[in-house]
């Protein structure tokens, strides 16, 4: 790569906090992070990172003039885009906010990315890399067998998962219409240390310590695919050096559960910190609810394409991961309490058909 810059959209968020903590580790590329700092966006994510590596811009993804701006004055080779809007329940509760992030805010970075490639020397366009991060949720919901690959057909199912694959469709289009060099990445459900507490792990985890109720929609019986958000931020590092342009690569963790049998680990998990058994187990505090709306019954994914071409595969097993997960949360209080400074107070969202 000419350029050791590289932009990164949604870099103080889960996933992308974790990307530019690990490149700031590494030393070789300086990451200048373009970060509006919604709820789920928060600084804090990124202490200890060091200024010489990383530079922090507040604003907005759809800011055409801006995002044109920071291309132009850094001249970077690579935009790294992880911006979006994420959760399912608050796209059921509020769809529009989605469509404009995820679909007119990477409408936005594409074409001020195309602009800016366009006119840089043969050199630097040909090591030009504009790689979208997205998601699994796009191919909408599996049976209870067969797997996700790179050419299974789109059907998604919530406004979360139409917006995202929206955003994908325009990347693909600009690689097709102006040979845009650009990569796509669809990854499985991400868990890890400095997630945001709606989502299962963290919002269970936490609620289990504390000793609230714990929610799982209908039986419990849906399934994902789990990825370790360090080897999900390994595998993205590698899509960037080695993928091919224009390729998607499916990422996954090898590793299905159901929510329920998910609750039940993270209860054995907090009883052995907290040394609970018996009638004081968080066993008794798990509450069926009523079911999210199109909630999808299975995802799993196949990523023998980025394991056979790039050598990639997860490291981390499923049971290690959600214990360092769970470990992490207790050690870190103070960073939940100042992540959830805001109106959001573990409670639910989207439950409801109006």
């Amino acid at each position: 790569m000419h350029s050791r810059k590289i932009l990164v959209t949604g870099g103080a968020g889960f996933i992308g906090g974790c990307y530019v903590r690990t490149l700031a580790r590494a030393g070789d590329r300086h990451v200048f992070n373009l970060d509006k700092l919604t709820y789920a966006g928060n600084l804090d994510s990124l202490e200890g990172v060091s200024t010489e590596r990383h530079e922090f811009v507040q604003g907005d993804i759809c800011d055409f003039e801006l995002v044109s701006s920071l291309l132009a004055k850094h001249r970077p080779a690579a935009v790294v885009h992880f911006a979006a809007e994420s959760h399912v329940d608050r796209s059921i509760d509020g769809p529009l906010e989605f469509v404009q992030t995820n679909v007119m805010g990477t409408a936005t970075m594409l074409e001020a990315s195309r602009q800016y490639w366009r006119e840089l020397p043969e050199t630097e366009r040909s090591a030009f890399r504009f790689h979208h991060v997205s998601t699994d949720e796009v191919f909408g919901s599996l049976g209870e067998t067969g797997y996700f690959t790179e050419t299974t057909s789109y059907a998604p199912r919530s406004p979360y998962s139409a917006s995202k694959a929206g955003s994908d469709h325009l990347v693909r289009a600009y690689f097709e219409t102006y040979g845009m060099p650009v990569l796509i990445t669809n990854c499985s459900n991400n868990y890890g240390p400095y997630q945001f507490p709606e989502k299962l792990i963290p919002l269970v985890s936490l609620n289990a310590i504390e000793g609230r109720k714990l929610p799982v929609y209908g039986d419990g019986k849906n399934v994902r695919d789990w990825l370790y958000v360090d080897d999900h931020v390994d595998a993205l590092t590698t899509v960037l050096s080695r993928g091919r342009v224009g390729e998607t690569y499916n990422i996954g963790g090898d590793s299905e559960q159901t929510n329920i049998d998910i609750v039940r680990q993270i209860c054995d998990i907090v009883d052995a910190i907290q040394n609970k058994n018996g009638s004081s187990s968080t066993h008794h505090q798990i509450r069926f609810v009523a079911d999210r709306p199109g909630h999808d019954h299975r995802y799993a994914i196949d990523f023998s394409k980025i394991r056979d071409e790039l050598g990639w595969k997860p490291r981390m097993d499923f049971r290690s991961g959600l214990r360092q997960t769970i470990e992490w949360y207790v050690a870190n209080s103070d960073w939940v309490q100042r992540v959830q400074s805001g109106s959001y107070r573990r409670e639910r969202l989207g439950g409801a058909r109006d």
